[in-house]
C-alpha cells in the first residue's frame, strides 16, 4: 500500500467512526487520566518535599528518582508482572491483564516524571517567596499553596509531559495489559499490532489520535501560560 493511500484510509476510518478504533482511544485516554489523577498529588507533594526541605536520604531520594526517568516501560513492565502474575506477591489482586493493571504500571511510569520535573521547578522559584510567606505567618500547608500557586506553570508542564510519558508508553502496557482488544488495547499496542499484520491505515489512524492529543494538551498549557510579557508587566 502507498503512503498516500494508506493516509487516505486513515482519514476515512477515523470519520466512519469505527467502534473498535474508538474503543482503543478511549481506553488509552481514560487509563491514562486515571494513571495521573492518581500519580501527580503524590508526585508533586514529594517533590515540594525534597525541594524545600533537608532530611537523611533526600540526595538518594533524588538520584533514585532522576534515574528512574532512564528505566525502559518494558522493565516495569516486567516488573510489575512478576508481582501481578498468579505467583506473585499482588497476585490475588487479579490486575494482570485488566485496566487496572494498566492503571498501575502507567502510575509506576508517571510518578518519577511528575516528581523530578515538579522537583526542578519548586527548586527554579525565588526563596524570597517562602522567606515572605513565612514571616507573615503562614502555616506550613499555606506556605506549600503560595509556592506551589507560584510554580503553577512548571508543574502543569510536568503534568503534561508526564500525560505524553504515559499515553504514549507501549512495553509495560502489552506486559500487564495483553493487548487485549476492548479492554486492554491501547492506542500505542494497537499501532504495534495493527503495523505487524500490514494493516498501516489503522496505525496511521491511531498515530494521527496520537499526535492530535499532543496538540491539544500543549495548546491547553500554552493558553494558560498567556504572554509572558503581560505577566510581567513589560507588554
Amino acid at each position: 500500500m502507498h503512503l498516500l493511500d494508506a493516509i487516505r484510509d486513515a482519514f476515512l476510518l477515523l470519520l466512519s467512526g469505527d467502534a473498535a478504533l474508538w474503543r482503543t482511544i478511549a481506553v488509552s485516554v481514560r487509563t491514562t487520566l486515571l494513571a495521573l489523577l492518581i500519580a501527580a498529588p503524590c508526585s508533586v507533594a514529594l517533590g515540594y518535599l525534597m525541594a524545600t526541605h533537608r532530611f537523611p536520604g533526600r540526595r538518594l531520594m533524588i538520584w533514585l528518582t532522576q534515574a528512574a526517568l532512564s528505566l525502559p516501560t518494558v522493565l516495569i513492565g516486567l516488573l510489575l508482572y512478576l508481582m501481578l502474575s498468579r505467583r506473585g506477591p499482588l497476585g490475588d489482586l487479579q490486575w494482570l491483564f485488566t485496566q487496572s493493571g494498566i492503571v498501575a504500571g502507567q502510575v509506576l511510569i508517571a510518578l518519577p516524571v511528575l516528581t523530578a520535573f515538579s522537583l526542578a521547578a519548586i527548586q527554579a522559584a525565588d526563596p524570597r517567596l517562602a522567606e515572605t510567606a513565612l514571616t507573615l505567618g503562614a502555616s506550613p500547608w499555606r506556605l506549600m499553596w503560595t509556592v506551589l500557586r507560584e510554580v503553577r506553570f512548571g508543574v502543569m508542564a510536568a503534568i503534561i509531559h508526564g500525560f505524553g510519558r504515559v499515553i504514549s508508553e507501549v512495553g509495560c502496557a502489552i506486559m500487564v495489559g495483553g493487548n487485549i482488544a476492548g479492554e486492554t488495547r491501547t492506542i500505542t499496542t494497537a499501532i504495534a499490532l495493527e503495523t505487524s499484520k500490514g494493516e498501516f491505515a489503522q496505525g496511521i489512524a491511531l498515530g494521527m489520535v496520537l499526535v492530535a492529543i499532543a496538540l491539544a494538551i500543549n495548546a491547553l498549557l500554552f493558553m494558560l501560560q498567556g504572554d509572558p510579557r503581560v505577566a510581567r508587566g513589560t507588554a
